[in-house]
């Protein structure tokens, strides 16, 4: 790969070469083994091997007394026996302002055929840590997405780490590109996980439009191998930390965190890690919150990184083990409902069982006494929906179903939003509005079901 030389380069700038070396003892489908280097590298530190066709680099993933587990970064690299190995220490990344606007891989490569991107003066390691949490920043600024269903009953604030949560084909990526648009951030960083590759042109030109020249996009498509897939949301985290300790408020979409999942389980099985949970190994449980705690409020005199993450829940199971340690990590989850969207209400989100940890910080005390009411209406209304489907509702018996009959149906009806649609300035303004239309004298309730 030529990106992959101009990546050594990077390697050998002063104070990064490493002078201990080891060779290739055995060859695997998906890992190699070197002797020689078992006490000069840590597990997710990087080696280089030199071919004919260039440099390439692998991760340390398994250390034993004699010898060094690496998977590369492409496999099928042309690598033989007795070849020679060196030490190349963490992953670095340069990412600096002018990569606004640009596409990247997950190693920091431009691939949007705009030519080479700048470099900025701190190298940061994918691997960091966040910040100590005693030093960050509290949470108390909420804003609006734009999306109406998720401002009224699931609000937004600077710093929250929210997750959405939906089966395959519902509607996680069409949702993810309406919060892109959102006018509250000064900086979008976007890592497609494991995406299709005819959609990442489709996303980056269609969806973010204008907000282009504000976002940075990190890609590593599902052909690619699970070490660039696991690579990049670390990197497009890293490059939201750039912006962020900059003073800005980012946003970081992730698309999907499932995927980066996955691909931790392919680099783990083959080091040999058993599965503990699913076919999952214990490293992906580790690995999880370390990726999702970067994101956040920073440091006093910083900015804030707000993350969206999205979670492919297999068999629209919603306790699989990866969305249940993705919930008890995050700020609050959006569950997306497959009923709903085979019903044609999009964006297909359950309003009872989407929650945001953080509401009561963007609510204002009536809208929250607003947002209860609603839900109680709503509740009522699908707890009696067998009742009158069957013919067994009549009106005048129950005061508070006779509300939710009339209530419930316009209140679905507001939220219903396209993606093509405008965002919604007030969605509380826009419920209003609707509800007082559906009190005018002659617009009685129908009494349908949703």
């Amino acid at each position: 790969m030529a990106a992959i030389g101009a990546l050594f380069q990077r390697f050998n700038q002063p104070g990064a070469l490493v002078a201990h070396a080891g060779r290739v003892k055995t060859i695997a489908a998906g890992h190699y083994t070197v002797t020689g280097l078992s006490r000069h590298v840590r597990l997710g530190e990087f080696v280089a091997h030199r071919s004919d066709s260039g440099i390439h680099l692998g991760e340390v993933v398994r250390v034993e007394p004699d010898l060094v587990y690496v998977c590369p970064i492409e496999p099928g690299d042309p690598i033989g026996i007795d070849d020679i190995i060196l030490k190349r220490g963490a992953f670095r990344l340069n990412p600096d302002d002018s990569w606004c606007g640009r596409t990247v891989n997950s190693l920091g490569e431009p691939i949007d055929g705009l030519g080479p991107i700048a470099q900025g003066r701190v190298a940061r390691s994918i691997s960091n840590t966040a910040p100590p949490s005693m030093t960050r920043q509290r949470v108390s600024k909420g804003f609006r997405t734009g999306v109406r269903a998720i401002d009224i009953f699931a609000p937004l604030c600077h710093g929250q780490r929210l997750g959405v949560f939906a089966g395959s084909g519902v509607g996680k990526s069409t949702l993810l590109s309406m919060l892109a648009r959102a006018d509250a951030f000064d900086r979008v960083v976007i890592a497609l996980v494991g995406e299709r590759g005819r959609e990442v042109r489709e996303f980056i030109e269609d969806t973010l439009g204008p907000h282009l020249k504000k976002s940075v996009a990190v890609v590593a498509t599902s052909d690619e191998s699970p070490m660039l897939r696991k690579m990049a949301p670390l990197s497009a985290v890293t490059i939201a930390e750039h912006f962020r300790d900059e003073g800005k408020n980012v946003l970081l979409i992730v698309d999907s965190v499932t995927r980066f999942a996955h691909a931790i389980r392919e680099v783990a099985t083959a080091s040999g890690e058993p599965p503990v949970a699913r076919g999952y190994p214990a490293s992906v449980f580790t690995e999880l919150p370390k990726l999702l705690e970067r994101a956040g409020p920073g440091p006093e005199g910083a900015g804030a990184i707000t993350a969206i993450i999205s979670i492919l829940v297999d068999g629209d199971n919603h306790n699989d083990p990866i969305a249940d340690a993705a919930r008890g990590i995050l700020d609050g989850h959006i569950v997306l409902d497959r009923a709903l969207a085979e019903e044609g209400r999009y964006p297909p989100i359950d309003p009872l069982a989407s929650i945001s940890r953080l509401a009561r910080k963007a609510w204002t005390p009536d809208e929250e006494k607003l947002v209860s009411r609603l839900k109680t209406l709503i509740h009522k209304y699908e707890e009696t929906r067998d009742l009158r489907l069957i013919g067994g509702y009549r009106a005048g018996a129950d005061p508070d179903l006779d509300m939710a009959v009339k209530q419930v149906p316009p209140i679905y009806e507001i939220l219903k939003q396209s993606p093509g649609e405008r965002p919604a300035r007030d969605a509380f303004a826009d419920l209003a509005s609707a509800l007082k239309s559906a009190n005018q004298p002659g617009n009685g309730a129908n009494g349908r079901p949703r």
